[in-house]
């Protein structure tokens, strides 16, 4: 079974990247959300297996399919490939409405 990978803080998971997210869901595919695991400081207030434990508890449904997988990994510097090893490097570019969501805006009302 193939995956749909998305790597990302998801500090907090928001309806940006759930947009995201949906972008491959409602195309038939399966997704892998990536937790990175990066130390505690204002940008990142929840640990990594508090980011788990929130992105599974909305995707629940979507997890007992099996459509989603969630797990987390370390940090990372940087993504890299070759050449072509059998999978799409996609960039999805959000609707205006979207794109100005902010998980920073998101953490202060929050009191974070």
């Amino acid at each position: 079974m193939k995956y749909s990978m998305f790597i990302g803080r998801w500090q907090p998971l928001h309806k940006g990247h759930q947009w995201l997210i949906n972008q491959r869901l409602s195309k038939g595919k399966n997704v892998l959300i990536c937790i990175r695991d990066v130390e505690a400081d204002d940008k990142n207030p929840f640990s990594p297996q508090e980011v788990l434990e929130n992105v599974s508890k909305h995707y629940s449904k979507e997890i007992s399919e099996k459509r989603i997988k969630v797990i987390i990994i370390p940090d990372i510097e940087s993504i890299n490939y070759g050449r072509g090893v059998g999978y799409d490097i996609i960039e999805h570019v959000p609707p205006s409405d979207i794109k100005e969501i902010s998980a920073t805006k998101i953490r202060k009302e929050m009191g974070l």
